[in-house]
């Protein structure tokens, strides 16, 4: 579907806004629902996919037998946890021309690795959550291949969700486009907003104290219990990619003491180089028998001068 096209910076193949959100998807519904409605939380329509059986309700891209062809090694997934059973699934080819399956799901305690299917489990915080997911990483991990291309994208019950999309990297939040960030409302911004500045207010009025009269019990590092607020969006690549072993460089400042030049000490040649006086380089080396003799030779000389004047 999207082989032949060009394909740079972000992909969108689901948008939950849009006139037709399901234009290239089929779905599959069975003791369950799958329709449009307006989250109160982000204050926008929403396509939910909710089942009493995760494997009979779902939607798969893209129709039929076609394939999507996505070269782009990024998906990123916006949902909300319903906090009951999900799970998708991702198809990609590989460059030994096999199709190779991941299967995430919140219902899994445990990675298994089959030759054509991988499942590994995802924690979801309660609300919306990003997932990113590094297709070339996993599928170099698992299998020891190089990823190619995503053929298809399978999404069952149950959640919400708001946009599916293929990027080239990972984009941080001023980076990416408008339609593409999840707002929460204003009003939970506000209260936000106001509590902090509360506890900025009243850490300025309360009196500082000298660190000498500080107690032992001050001094003891506390741990703070976890605030009521909605997580981070969960970043799937970064839980897996953290054992990646880089090579180590040595820094500018790690010189180890041998490998400094020593000074060169004095050596008998450099004590016989004009300009040098010979008693004191004689005494600083040891040895020296030709600065002994040397004055000798002008003695024998002048001996005979005075038998020829003679």
């Amino acid at each position: 579907m999207f082989k032949n096209t060009y394909q740079s910076g972000l992909l969108s193949i689901f948008y939950s806004c849009g006139s037709n959100p399901l234009a290239i998807w089929d779905m599959e519904v069975q003791n369950g629902h799958i329709k449009r409605l307006t989250d109160n939380e982000v204050n926008s329509i929403v396509l939910e996919i909710v089942s009493s059986n995760v494997a009979t309700t779902y939607i798969v891209c893209p129709k039929r037998n076609q394939v999507l062809g996505i070269r782009l090694p990024f998906l990123v997934m916006i949902v909300k946890n319903l906090k009951r059973y999900f799970s998708f699934e991702i198809t990609i080819l590989d460059d030994t021309n096999m199709r190779r399956r991941f299967r995430i799901s919140n219902f899994q305690s445990t990675t298994k690795i089959k030759p054509f299917c991988t499942t590994m489990p995802i924690g979801l915080s309660s609300g919306w959550n990003q997932i990113q997911f590094n297709l070339a990483d996993f599928t170099r991990r698992a299998y020891g291949t190089q990823f190619i291309e995503t053929l298809r994208v399978q999404v069952h019950a149950n959640a919400r969700l708001r946009r599916i999309y293929f990027s080239e990297r990972l984009y941080t939040e001023e980076e990416l486009p408008q339609d593409y960030k999840l707002y929460l409302p204003l009003e939970r911004k506000e209260k936000k907003v106001k509590s902090e500045k509360k506890e900025a207010s009243k850490t300025d009025k309360a009196p500082a104290r000298p660190p000498a009269e500080k107690t032992p019990q001050e001094k003891v590092p506390k741990v703070e219990a976890p605030v009521a607020e909605p997580k981070p969006p969960i970043q799937l690549e970064s839980k897996v990619s953290a054992a990646t072993v880089t090579p180590t460089t040595t820094e500018a400042g790690d010189v180890k003491p041998e490998d400094e030049p020593e000074a060169a000490e004095p050596t008998p040649e450099a004590a016989s180089e004009p300009g040098a006086e010979p008693d004191e380089e004689v005494e600083g080396v040891g040895e020296e028998p030709k600065l002994e003799e040397e004055p000798q030779e002008p003695e024998g000389q002048t001996e005979i001068k005075e038998e020829g004047e003679e």
